[in-house]
């Protein structure tokens, strides 16, 4: 039986539990987010895991949230609403060959077909009024091979076999190298109560997947979640050596994130790219700088220690080239940074340059004008949304020389830019208020539906 041919079945699930209280609203809003796994190192899923909690709580402050991440066991964690940390759940689940674990997902698929078997996960999934997934925004794809394929369609997997509502956050579909996996994926997709693509790129995307199944009413275009991330300061000591830095000199600052990934010879290999990134920031960097009033902090936005994907080493190895001849004139963004406080960095500058999307995205939703170094077709929809297609620099297609002479463009440009995000950004940004609206309206219709009878 294949895993799209199970996705349709609910004859093993059990009929959604009533509740016990005087009304439907005596009880909080149970909720479970899926796809945002290593949120701590890589700070664009932590920035989709975030926005969505931050979101969610702002509009339902009592909700009973667990995070699904790639942790063991049960634990309790926090996130930050309106800059205060509010108490969240996490549940370990994963595509592990530990079976006899209860966060294996096939422990959990075991546990259903038995009855629940007391598995904690399966659990939270059956209470849940809404089952959230994001698929690390780019995930629901064969094109990482077929075991991430199966890491990302389990969760979804599960939500349907038990009858919960399935939400797929706007993300991206695809591509599909095999057409058994795209069929599984259709199948999935179909099963949603909602599925959202976060460009319009992604959403044609989506259609194609779907065919003549495609409901305009369930499978919406939308926005990248984390255009609604809040910015928060940094914690001190940090906070006073960068709002220092920032407010030293009055002249514009450049950010730059450089990808640990895509400065590796296997990288580049990997994203068939036609040039060396690397290089390539140290003389946008340089050319930067050769102008006196110019300042670059640089900004790593993956923390892998001892990863290939780390962005770190690479951005040390960047500042070190660079503050012998140009001093305090360059800075690199301290280690510890969450999600919200990376994006108050980014949100400081002037124009921004990134090679990880969600970098980009940061500066975007700041109104910070914004150039991305891409390695797929991801970057290009999502800048489109507000755009900014044009910034768009190909790595894969533009050689080293062609490749700094767009970013250059985009950083002579960013006067004309910052006008146009002045407009488009808001705009974003209330599209991405708007959607969660509708997220936690369908959650809020199921919490009403499983009231138990004469209590609605």
């Amino acid at each position: 039986m294949t895993e799209a041919t199970e996705a349709s079945e609910t004859s093993e699930a059990p009929e959604a539990s009533g509740t016990t209280g005087s009304s439907a609203r005596s009880r909080a809003l149970s909720a479970c987010l899926f796809g945002v796994p290593g949120a701590h190192l890589n700070l664009g899923v932590g920035a989709l895991r975030a926005a969505t909690l931050g979101g969610l709580l702002a509009r339902e402050p009592g909700a009973d949230v667990t995070v699904f991440d790639d942790g063991w066991g049960q634990r309790a964690g926090h996130t930050f609403v309106a800059g205060r940390p509010v108490p969240i759940s996490l549940a370990g689940a994963r595509h592990s060959r530990r079976y006899h674990r209860p966060e294996s997902y096939l422990n959990m698929r075991i546990s259903a077909a038995l009855g629940g078997l007391g598995n904690a996960g399966l659990a939270r999934i059956d209470a849940a009024d809404v089952v959230l997934d994001v698929s690390g925004g780019d995930s629901f794809s064969d094109i990482y091979g077929e075991h991430r394929f199966r890491t990302v369609a389990w969760p979804k997997r599960l939500a349907l076999l038990r009858r919960r509502p399935l939400v797929l956050l706007p993300q991206t579909y695809g591509p599909f190298r095999s057409t058994r996996l795209r069929s599984e994926a259709a199948a999935l997709v179909r099963g949603a109560r909602m599925a959202w693509a976060r460009d319009p790129e992604s959403y044609a995307a989506l259609a194609d997947l779907l065919g003549p199944d495609l409901d305009p009413l369930r499978h919406r275009e939308g926005v990248d979640v984390a255009f609604a991330l809040e910015s928060r300061a940094p914690d001190e000591p940090a906070y006073q050596r960068l709002a220092g830095w920032f407010e030293a000199d009055p002249g514009p600052v450049a950010g730059i994130n450089v990808s640990g990934l895509m400065s590796r010879p296997e990288g580049r290999v990997q994203f068939g790219l036609a040039g060396d990134t690397s290089r390539v920031a140290n003389r946008l960097c340089e050319r930067l700088l050769e102008q006196s009033e110019t300042r670059v902090i640089i900004v790593p936005h993956v923390l892998t220690p001892n990863g290939a994907d780390d962005d770190r080493v690479a951005s040390e190895r960047l500042y070190a080239a660079l503050a012998p001849r140009y001093g305090d004139r360059v800075a690199l963004a301290p280690s510890g940074l969450d999600p919200h406080q990376s994006k108050w960095v980014i949100g400081h500058t002037s124009w921004f340059c990134g090679m990880r999307m969600h970098s980009t995205i940061a500066a975007l939703s700041s109104g910070v004008p914004a150039a991305v170094v891409a390695y797929s077709d991801k970057a290009r929809g999502v800048f489109a949304s507000v755009g900014q297609r044009r910034h768009v620099a190909d790595a894969r297609r533009l050689a080293d020389d062609a490749l700094l002479d767009a970013l250059w463009t985009s950083w002579t440009g960013r006067a004309e830019t910052a006008a146009e995000l002045a407009v488009r950004t808001p705009a974003a940004v209330g599209r991405a208020a708007a959607q969660m609206d509708e997220f936690v309206a369908l959650a809020r219709a199921e919490r009403d539906r499983r009231a138990p009878a004469g209590v609605r």
